[in-house]
């Protein structure tokens, strides 16, 4: 492996170990870093190529970054780009759900974590300013990220976010006539990948109806949402709730929040909250119990996202020289710029509207935006101020 290829995966670790705020600012920190800086790829390549993951189910950021290593190196870059970059947010969850488990067991409140979901909204709403200012460029562009935001805000349903992408991917697709012709399409499609996403689901589908192992069933539960949650970790979060608290109650509304309140204050993939839910869903397994279920629930979560990433990543290049489907790029980024703006004010309901929580928020959002207080500073001083406060 050549020394760009160790250079460009010690630049992953540290968006792993940095990238704090979700899919967006995940984004906007791939900008600052993989294309400013390191320029492995430019500022266009990679807004085409976090639009083609928009419209794929699955882990946004992390299809992305996997879809990075692909172009940079081929399969093997990015099957190692996947593994840096989800590890260390999931082990952090694994071991926030076993100290949880103690915490708990000792009768400790856990009241110290409460300053953490204001700050994250203000993380996610720095990301909606930063994204729709590299992709929102057009009057059309403006209007489709309006008219989904208050679309999105006001129907939370998860089958309204593909309809929106592809709704206003279609819309600009019209334009395409402004788009230069190319020559040179041949679609050349590779159908493994496909057909083991295919595959893996109804496999799991099946043993997960008729066997009675947790385990098994966890790995359902979570190949099922990941194939079917478009949009990231905010919209994932209310299935899990319903599925894991309200329905199978495997996790109290406390220590599912606690978590997500944690999720929060960790860098890396917001997807890595499966890793918590796991565990606690087989905490009456004991520790070997709860590490196992970390387990299936990350590989579970992730898997469905990585094998769509990898099929459609290998005729990319060749179908977005179809003019109809690079206008349409510009819908579908107008669109998921919609549903960052409706995430952050989404994520504000459940918190208390007081002065204090209100002005976390503003104050966040003015950290990132007039100072160069890196994210970790900033989310261990909400830690800290929750313990004080």
């Amino acid at each position: 492996m050549s020394l760009r290829y160790y250079i460009f995966l010690k630049d992953v670790l540290i968006l792993a170990l940095t990238a704090f705020g979700g899919p967006q600012a995940h984004i906007a920190m791939m900008f600052k870093l993989l294309v400013d800086k390191r320029r492995y790829l430019t500022e266009l390549e990679l807004i085409e190529l976090n639009a083609l993951c928009q419209i794929l189910p699955g882990p946004t950021s992390t299809q992305t970054i996997t879809a990075i290593g692909f172009k940079i190196g081929g399969p093997n870059l990015a099957y190692l780009t996947l593994l840096v970059w989800i590890a260390p947010a999931a082990a952090l969850m694994a071991m926030a759900a076993l100290g949880i488990s103690y915490l708990e067991e000792q009768g400790i409140s856990l009241e110290f974590l409460r300053i953490i979901l204001p700050m994250a909204v203000g993380f996610v709403a720095y990301a909606a300013y930063i994204i729709s200012l590299k992709v929102v460029t057009t009057k059309t562009a403006v209007v489709l990220m309006v008219v989904s935001a208050i679309l999105v805000y006001f129907f939370s349903s998860p089958w309204v976010l593909p309809v929106l992408l592809i709704a206003g991917g279609a819309i600009t697709s019209l334009r395409f006539k402004q788009h230069p012709l190319e020559e040179n399409k041949q679609l050349n499609i590779q159908w493994a990948n496909f057909l083991l996403y295919v595959g893996v689901f109804i496999l799991a589908a099946v043993l997960g109806a008729t066997t009675s192992s947790l385990p098994v069933r966890l790995f359902e539960n979570f190949y099922r949402n990941g194939s079917l949650v478009f949009g990231g970790g905010q919209v994932l979060v209310p299935l899990l709730f319903t599925e894991f608290v309200d329905f199978k109650r495997y996790l109290t509304g406390e220590e599912f929040l606690s978590g997500y309140a944690i999720v929060q204050a960790l860098p890396g993939p917001t997807f890595s909250f499966c890793s918590f839910v796991g565990s606690l869903a087989m905490r009456r397994f004991g520790v070997p119990g709860q590490l196992l279920g970390s387990f299936v629930a990350t590989v579970g979560i992730f898997l469905p996202g990585t094998f769509l990433i990898f099929f459609v990543i290998r005729f990319w290049d060749e179908l977005k020289k179809y003019r109809v489907v690079r206008a349409s790029l510009e819908g579908i980024s107008a669109v998921s710029s919609g549903m960052v703006v409706a995430a952050a004010i989404q994520l504000y309901h459940p918190i208390e509207n007081t002065p204090l929580n209100f002005g976390i928020v503003v104050a966040t959002f003015c950290l990132l935006m007039f100072t160069k207080v890196p994210a970790p500073a900033i989310i261990l001083s909400g830690l800290a101020l929750g313990f004080v406060v």
